[in-house]
C-alpha cells in the first residue's frame, strides 16, 4: 500500500473515531435533557435530598428549592422519611445535611422523620453514605430530589451503589432560570457523567445502572 493510501485509511479511521465520540457526547447530553423532564415519585422507603451550598446553616437558594420539593413529596405521602445528605467545606460551621434537616424541621417535618447524613463532598461520596444509611435502616428504594440536570448522574450513581432509585427533580430554583443556565448545566453534567462511566462504573453494587 502506498503512503498516500495509508494516509487515506488513517484519516478515515480518525474521522470515524471522532464521529463516534461526538455522537456519544450528544447521546449523553440528550439523555440528561430527557431524564431532567421525568418526575418519578412512587411510594418509597425514603426521599433523599442531595446537598448543595449552605451559608452558616441557611440553605442556599439551590438547596432550598430541593428541600421545598422534598417537603411537597413528603406531604403527598411518597415516603415517611427524608434523608438529607452532604458534608461541609473547610471553615464551615454546619454541614449541608444538618442545614437541610433543620430547614425541614422548621417547616413542619417531625424530627423523627429526618435523617441527616453529613458525609460527602461530591455526588458519589454522598450516595455511598446514603447507601450505608439505607443498609442500616433496611431500606431499598429512594426518590432522589436534586436539580433537573443532575438527575441522570445522581440516579445512575445511586443505582451503582445498590439503591433502587428514581428521580423527582425540583423545578423552581436557580437551576431552572433559563435556556442559558440549562445549556451550561447540561454541558457540565455531560462531562461529569462521561467521567463517571469511564472511571467508576465497575458494577460496585449495581442495581440496574442505565
Amino acid at each position: 500500500m502506498t503512503p498516500l493510501a495509508w494516509f487515506r485509511w488513517a484519516w478515515r479511521i480518525t474521522a470515524i473515531v471522532v464521529a463516534i465520540v461526538v455522537l456519544y457526547v450528544l447521546y449523553v447530553a440528550i439523555r440528561i435533557w430527557w431524564v431532567a423532564r421525568e418526575d418519578d415519585h412512587p411510594h418509597s422507603d425514603a426521599i433523599v435530598v442531595l446537598g448543595a451550598s449552605q451559608y452558616n446553616g441557611v440553605p442556599s437558594p439551590v438547596f432550598a428549592a430541593r428541600l421545598n420539593h422534598a417537603l411537597t413529596l413528603y406531604r403527598m405521602g411518597v415516603a415517611s422519611s427524608i434523608v438529607t445528605v452532604g458534608g461541609k467545606e473547610p471553615g464551615d460551621n454546619y454541614t449541608e445535611a444538618a442545614s437541610g434537616a433543620t430547614y425541614l424541621e422548621q417547616h413542619g417535618v417531625p424530627r423523627r422523620a429526618v435523617i441527616a447524613d453529613p458525609t460527602g463532598r461530591d455526588t458519589l461520596e454522598s450516595v455511598r453514605a446514603v447507601a450505608a444509611t439505607f443498609t442500616a435502616q433496611d431500606w431499598h428504594s429512594a426518590v432522589l430530589v436534586t436539580d433537573p440536570w443532575h438527575a441522570l448522574r445522581a440516579r445512575t450513581m445511586a443505582r451503582y451503589v445498590g439503591i433502587h432509585a428514581v428521580t423527582s427533580p425540583e423545578r423552581s430554583g436557580p437551576a431552572n432560570a433559563g435556556r442559558g443556565v440549562e445549556v451550561r448545566y447540561i454541558a457540565r453534567e455531560t462531562e461529569a457523567y462521561i467521567y463517571f462511566q469511564l472511571f467508576h462504573n465497575d458494577n460496585e453494587h449495581s442495581a440496574g445502572v442505565v
